[in-house]
């Protein structure tokens, strides 16, 4: 048999159910770290309502020394009597977290059994007040209100029976518990305004954060839908018409010696084949290329073109060539060229006025060498923005290396080492 396990929820005191609701009225710059970190005085550490009912005793411990030492001050011959009420208050506010109206009850009875008894004067406000913050805080206000006034109505028949208290003192200590509960009620109402500012503020933040994931989502999503439909037609155009040219030049090879005429047929329907198939394959493509970005009219640019960059390149630039020119590979080609426009672009966009540039290309067997080097009167170094990076990427997606850096001489230098493949 399997034993029942204890209903924990019986028997629970009526506050114990609130606690969390305490957490979450706790004002946002309670969690805040303090300038002085963890270090704090132990006053300090009195963070409002704990989950467990507990805390820290030196707030307690704190307004004990205040009212200990204020009492003194005030008076010499205040006896241990009167010191043990003085006492009272602040080791009532020990469990105020658990027991907000126990707390206070106590430190109120005490200030009147202190203020009746006529011992000297001191501030045996402060335990009271402190009770009541806590207590309003806590949710109890009108639990509070009531423990004042009676607390309040029995100052006044003490003092009254003890002729120690006089209609107008207590008129103004009836005034001063009325301000004293208005500002408990306002640092309640602040303390929520002030979570629920916060909760706002979460809430908005999250909101935010959540459609900037979904617009991210979306994008994601249609430029996926994009690419599956421009592979979807690629596959369509180049299946078709590649079965086609290769039924025709099956065809063609057939017939080439036996029915020359007929072969000729079929050679013509691969032209039309291909030259259909290169139409489509451009005019799906082209939805890939950028708005606005017309179609390129003339080839790429090469290493055979610097000469014309060097030119317009708007500062003095001293060109050389080392080793015998070669044709290269296209993309090698491209590369060096774009390297060599970029490097000159930074250049004449970070040399100054007075700024030169020596710029060598190096042709070996099986490998391409591009050195630009910055001099003049004025250097400031590139930052390392895209220009840099894009050198370097096409420098590696070649397998080549790119080195940028300041010259040992003073300057800024660009040097690349690109391998030259045959294949």
């Amino acid at each position: 048999m399997s034993r029942r396990r204890p209903d924990r929820t019986r028997g629970r005191p009526p506050w114990a159910d609130r606690r969390a609701a305490r957490v979450d009225r706790r004002p946002p710059w309670v969690d805040r770290r303090p300038p002085w970190g963890d270090r704090r005085p132990p006053w300090m550490d009195n963070r409002e309502w704990d989950p467990k009912g507990r805390g820290s005793p030196g707030g307690a411990v704190f307004v004990g020394v205040i009212q200990v030492v204020g009492g003194a001050l005030a008076a010499a011959d205040v006896p241990p009597q009167g010191y043990a009420l003085l006492l009272a208050g602040p080791a009532a506010l020990l469990v105020r977290r658990r027991f907000p109206l126990f707390a206070l009850a106590v430190a109120a009875a005490a200030m009147v059994a202190y203020e009746t008894l006529a011992y000297p004067g001191g501030p045996t406000f402060v335990a009271p007040l402190v009770a009541l913050i806590g207590a309003v805080r806590a949710g109890k206000r009108w639990s509070a209100a009531a423990i004042l006034a009676v607390a309040y109505i029995a100052y006044v028949v003490a003092g009254r029976a003890y002729g120690t208290l006089g209609w107008g003192e207590a008129l103004a200590v009836g005034a001063w518990t009325a301000v004293g509960f208005g500002f408990a009620e306002a640092i309640r109402v602040r303390a929520a305004q002030a979570v629920a500012i916060a909760r706002a503020h979460a809430e908005e933040e999250r909101a935010r954060a959540e459609q900037e994931r979904a617009a991210e989502e979306q994008q994601r999503r249609q430029a996926i839908e994009e690419r599956l439909r421009i592979a979807r037609e690629l596959h369509d155009v180049l299946g078709h018409h590649l079965s086609l040219i290769n039924v025709q030049a099956g065809v063609g090879l057939h017939l080439l010696d036996e029915h020359p005429d007929q072969a000729k047929a079929a050679l013509k329907a691969i032209k039309q084949a291909s030259s259909e198939a290169l139409g489509e394959v451009r005019g799906v493509l082209a939805a890939l290329r950028p708005q606005g970005e017309a179609a390129p009219k003339t080839p790429a640019p090469g290493l055979a073109d610097v000469a014309d960059l060097v030119a317009a390149a708007g500062l003095p630039v001293e060109y050389t060539v080392e080793g015998t020119p070669a044709a290269l590979p296209p993309d090698l080609d491209r590369a060096a060229y774009r390297i060599v426009q970029e490097a000159l672009t930074n250049v004449r966009r970070h040399g100054g006025p007075e700024a030169a540039a020596k710029l060598t290309i190096a042709y070996g067997p099986d490998r391409l060498g591009v050195r630009i080097a910055n001099f003049g009167a004025e250097v400031d170094e590139p930052q390392q923005g895209n220009g840099i990076a894009g050198m370097r990427e096409r420098a590696t997606a070649l397998g080549g290396t790119l080195r940028a850096g300041p010259r040992a001489e003073g300057g800024f230098e660009v040097v690349a080492d690109l391998p030259v493949r045959t294949t």
